[in-house]
Parts: structure tokens; sequence; C-alpha cells
């Protein structure tokens, strides 16, 4: 039978209860590794972000500033102009996650109304993060990663990377609740292609309960990723029906929140899913 997870966001609001649930990407950037420059003004990423929600998602995840490997940084005024007028335009009616590394963006964000603060970072490359999450608790994803952008892909290495990153998860929940952060409004994310190779990535798939019995929901994105080139040499436009399986794999077995491109497929298969493995 499938569990159902609920998460607390912004302002007390609970997600859930539910077996699944969606993010959908919003990317304003040029340079995002899938939809780069297709949806580069504020009028064509709300349309688009309206698709997104008539299709099926929960949340949209809202990104200003490109977070796949050896991508460009960007200013805090620059991210804050391609953000901050869609989450003030879509936060009034629905849940908003905004995808950054930078304490001012997520604060400036939090208090025009998002409600999720999606940190592919783990308050590493900016410490003062962790401070604007336990103030203002929106809900969090803590990520897992391996480096800086421009270098993590560089031949990363683990001991042993399930635990590694099990530990990495461990101090750093610690130093989230000591900043007043209650765990229901957190979410892990191994970060699936950030400083990982493909058996790293393959390794943390075939073990996602060893994450799930931290008692968190896991949050899962690897929504048309490189794991995907490495496994079935499979270029960018062509994979979302690898997207699809692997996601139907991970929801039956009890993961819950998925962070995709294509949101209507992946409520189909999520309904499959529940409707094979609900009730077992």
């Amino acid at each position: 039978m499938l569990k159902e997870y609920t998460w607390t966001v912004r302002g007390g609001r609970v997600l859930g209860p539910a077996p699944f649930l969606v993010a959908g990407i919003v990317n304003v950037t040029p340079d995002s590794f899938y939809d780069g420059g297709t949806h580069d003004t504020t009028e064509s990423a709300v349309k688009h972000a309206l698709k997104l929600i008539a299709d099926g998602a929960d949340m949209l995840d809202i990104g200003g500033e490109s977070s796949r490997p050896f991508s460009d940084k960007v200013s805090v005024a620059e991210e804050l102009a391609r953000v901050l007028p869609l989450v003030e335009k879509l936060s009034p009616d629905y849940v908003v996650s905004v995808d950054t590394i930078k304490s001012e963006v997520a604060r400036q964000c939090i208090e025009a109304g998002a409600h999720i603060i999606n940190d592919v970072s783990a308050f590493t490359y900016d410490p003062e993060l962790l401070e604007v999450v336990g103030h203002y608790k929106p809900g969090y994803v803590l990520m897992h990663t391996k480096g800086q952008s421009d270098t993590m892909q560089v031949d990363p290495r683990y001991d042993d990377v399930v635990e590694n990153i099990l530990t990495f998860f461990k101090k750093s929940l610690e130093k989230l609740n000591k900043a007043g952060l209650p765990d229901d409004y957190i979410v892990l994310d191994p970060g699936i292609g950030f400083g990982k190779t493909l058996e790293h990535n393959l390794e943390i798939l075939k073990n996602i309960d060893r994450f799930m019995d931290l008692g968190f929901p896991v949050y899962m994105g690897l929504s048309n990723k490189s794991l995907f080139k490495g496994l079935l040499d499979l270029e960018v436009g062509d994979r979302k029906n690898a997207t699809q399986a692997a996601t139907a794999c991970l929801a039956a077995r009890s993961v819950p929140i998925h962070r995709v491109h294509e949101v209507r497929e992946t409520c189909q298969t999520l309904a499959i899913v529940k409707e094979l493995f609900g009730d077992k």
C-alpha cells in the first residue's frame, strides 16, 4: 500500500495528505539544460505556469538561475528581476516554490508570497540562507550537492555515495532544526546529477528506501536529466519516456514528490501507479 504524505509550507499551509505531489518546473533562465530561453518573459512564464497547473501540478517551482553543472552564475539583482514578478503574480492563488541558493533572493521571494525554497546547495553556498529559512519557515527542499556548479561533475568521488549522503542529510537536518525550522517543513532531495556519476545516480535510485527511512518525504528531480544519456544514450529531447518509466518505478516504491517538466504525462503515470499499488 502506498503511504500518504503531508508537507507543511509557508504560513502553515499543508500539502496533502496524498501519496504523490507534482512540482511543475518553470525556468526563467536563458541557459537551463532543457528549456533555457523558452519562457524568458514574465508573460510567457506565467502562461506556462498556468498550463502546468491545468495539467495537474500541485506546486510551481520557479528558477531564475540555472543550477545545471557548468552553468553561469547570475547576480542577485538579475535573479530577482526574473523570478519576483512571477512570485507576485502566482503566489496568491497557487503554491509557489523558488529554486535559489541566495539568501536575499529567498528572503524577498518569501516576503512576496513564495511558499517553498528549493535550495540545491543545502545552504553551503550562502550560509545566511539557513537563517532566512529558520526565520521565515517556508517549506524547504534540502538537496545534496557535491561541490560548486563549475566543478561538481569533474571526477566526483565518494567512499559510499548512499552512506555519504545520508550522513550529510543528518548533519544538515540538525542545523535546520537548530535554526528553527520544524521537521514537517522539510523534504529531502538526494540530488540526482549534482556531483554524481551515472553509477552514483543509479546507486542512489536503487537504494531510495534508505533515504525514505530517515522519515522525511523524498523530493525527486530526475526529469529529462543526463542520467538517461549515460544509461540509454538519449539526447535531451528524447528522454520523456525514460523519465516517465523511472518516475513510475520510484512512485511504486512510495517516493511522493516529483519535480518534472511534463506535468500532464507525470500525473497520468502517477494515476496508474496509484490505481495498481494504492490498495495493495
